[in-house]
C-alpha cells in the first residue's frame, strides 16, 4: 500500500532509490559465466580486448546474482553457494531471516553481516537440501532468504527443482 497516494503499491512502486545492500557483479563474474557457456580465450579477447585466462572451474550456482536456483537437487545431497553482498549506505547490522518450506532444508553463514562502512563487501554461504521424505510429485519449491537491518529489506529469491 502506497500510503502517500492511499493506493496499492506495485512492484514498480518498491524502487531501489535506498537498497542497502546490493550483489555486485565484476568484470571477471561476467567472463566466467561466459568461459563456462564455452567461451576460450580468443573468443573472450575479441569481446573484451583484454586477456582472460578461464578458470578450471565455474560453478553457475555461484554466479553472484540476487536469486538463487538450483535444478535437479537430489535429497542425498546438499550443495553450497556463495554470494557476496556489497553495502550501498551507511554502516548497518544485517540478520537473515530464511523464508522456504518444510520440505527444502536451509542454512545461511554467516546469519548476521556487520558492515562497517560504504562499499564494504561480505560474502556468506547458502547450504541447500532436500528433506528425503518429500513428495516425488513436487517438482519445485520457492523461498527467500532476506537480510534485514530495521530498515532494509534485502530479498534473494530460492528455487529449487527437485530431481526425483
Amino acid at each position: 500500500m502506497d500510503f502517500n497516494l492511499e493506493e496499492e503499491a506495485t512492484p514498480f512502486a518498491y524502487g531501489a532509490i535506498d537498497p542497502g545492500l546490493v550483489y555486485d557483479l565484476m568484470t571477471k563474474d561476467y567472463l566466467n559465466f561466459l568461459c563456462a557457456h564455452g567461451y576460450n580465450s580468443s573468443t573472450i579477447l575479441l569481446l573484451y580486448n583484454e586477456f582472460y585466462v578461464c578458470p578450471q572451474h565455474f560453478n553457475f550456482a555461484n554466479f553472484n546474482y540476487p536469486s538463487i536456483t538450483i535444478t535437479n537437487l537430489d535429497h542425498r545431497y546438499s550443495i553450497n553457494i556463495t554470494r557476496t553482498l556489497t553495502n550501498v549506505g551507511s554502516p548497518r547490522t544485517y540478520n537473515v531471516h530464511i523464508q522456504v518450506p518444510d520440505e527444502v532444508i536451509v542454512s545461511v553463514e554467516p546469519t548476521i553481516l556487520i558492515f562497517q562502512q560504504k562499499s564494504d563487501k561480505k560474502d556468506f554461504t547458502v547450504t541447500l537440501s532436500l528433506k528425503p521424505q518429500i513428495n516425488n510429485k513436487a517438482d519445485y519449491f520457492f523461498g527467500s532468504i532476506v537480510w534485514n537491518d530495521g530498515k532494509h529489506n534485502v530479498r534473494s529469491p530460492i528455487v529449487v527443482k527437485n530431481s526425483h
